[in-house]
């Protein structure tokens, strides 16, 4: 009978769909990222007593973050991309660079069209009226007046607010703001739309009908990348899934089938199993890696850093805070941490 019930089986991973997902080659590429890095330089308290005058004042030390770490992907019209991962892992920094709002420290992004990032295109007032807000917004983007007032009712409407819509934006709630910006943004229609962490404000009612009316986009060759904590919510809309770690890709896939996955490996780390999921992990690199180089997108591309031309110093340490970090290095002898002692393997050399 314990056998039965064992939470290790591989069957928790089994797609509950019938056709899992497959990437629709018939269909236009409309976003490409090719080992896609971002580093920023910032300056981290060092707390360290000194002695003297010296301790008598905060030192400021400059360290360099990698938060993207050579992402590469294809995505082609009428997906639904979800991206997934913990805090930290990179999401919503490559959304921004997706959208255009930073540039990449190196590596290419290609896009078919303008992507609109939610609530980043629509200029909204917190002291105009939420009415007054749909159409200024509808202009931001692009749309004529006449095109943004055929849009209001149906803004209005998609947004569930009511008649709060005549009240002004400052009296709203954080979910209320939120369901306006992704009703504007849809008002556009367009042809690459990003939402970061949108959905997770609002009813199950705007749950529903947010994603009737990204399914008509999509219906419409459109493309949609949704940043979401909540594997549910990517399991229940998306068709892919992105999953992130230490700005890598871990899997790019069936959104079942990685979000599930991923599922199990927050759920292993929320309990305390830190060995179990960094063994999780790292078997989850492991096929995503297999599954690129079957797919035959790009070129191989290696995690690392490009090398330091000699004779030149970094200008800033690099920063590593998350002991999951040598998950990714299979060669990398194992820090003095019992969770990680039993995952990595031993150096073949």
């Amino acid at each position: 009978m314990a056998e039965a019930s064992d939470p290790d089986r591989t069957e928790v991973f089994t797609p509950i769909k019938e056709h899992p997902w497959v990437s629709p080659e018939d269909s236009p590429v409309t976003v490409v990222a090719h080992n896609v890095r971002m580093r920023y330089k910032v300056q981290r308290t060092d707390r360290k007593p000194r002695k003297g005058l010296a301790g008598k004042f905060t030192h400021k030390q400059l360290v360099s973050v990698a938060a993207l770490r050579g992402v590469s992907f294809a995505v082609r019209s009428g997906e639904f991309v979800g991206l997934i991962g913990r805090n930290g892992s990179g999401k919503s920094t490559l959304l921004r660079t997706l959208a255009g709002l930073e540039p990449p420290s190196s590596g290419t992004v290609l896009t078919s069209a303008k992507p609109v990032l939610l609530g980043v295109s629509a200029a909204l007032i917190p002291d105009l009226t939420g009415a007054e807000n749909v159409k200024l917004g509808a202009l931001a983007m692009g749309l004529t007046p006449a095109q943004a007032d055929a849009a209001f009712e149906e803004v209005v409407e998609l947004s569930a607010l009511g008649d709060a819509i005549d009240l002004p934006m400052r009296t709203y709630s954080s979910g209320m703001a939120g369901r306006l910006k992704f009703a504007i943004s849809l008002a556009a229609d367009p042809a690459i739309l990003m939402i970061d962490e949108a959905l997770a404000t609002g009813d199950a009612t705007f749950a529903e009908r947010s994603k009737k009316a990204m399914d008509q986009m999509l219906a419409k060759a459109g493309t949609v990348f949704l940043v979401n904590h909540a594997a549910q919510t990517i399991e229940n809309m998306c068709s892919r899934a992105i999953w992130m770690e230490r700005g890598q890709v871990v899997q790019d896939g069936d959104a079942v089938e990685v979000a599930r996955k991923y599922r199990w490996f927050a759920h292993n780390l929320a309990m305390g199993e830190e060995a179990k999921a960094a063994g999780l992990l790292r078997d989850a690199i492991l096929e995503g890696e297999t599954q690129r180089r079957e797919a035959k997108l790009f070129e191989p591309v290696s995690a690392a850093e490009p090398d330091e031309p000699q004779g030149r110093r970094r200008e800033a340490p690099e920063l590593e805070p998350d002991p999951f970090t040598q998950v990714f290095s299979a060669r990398t002898p194992s820090p003095k941490r019992t969770f990680l002692k039993t995952v990595l393997p031993d150096d073949p050399d």
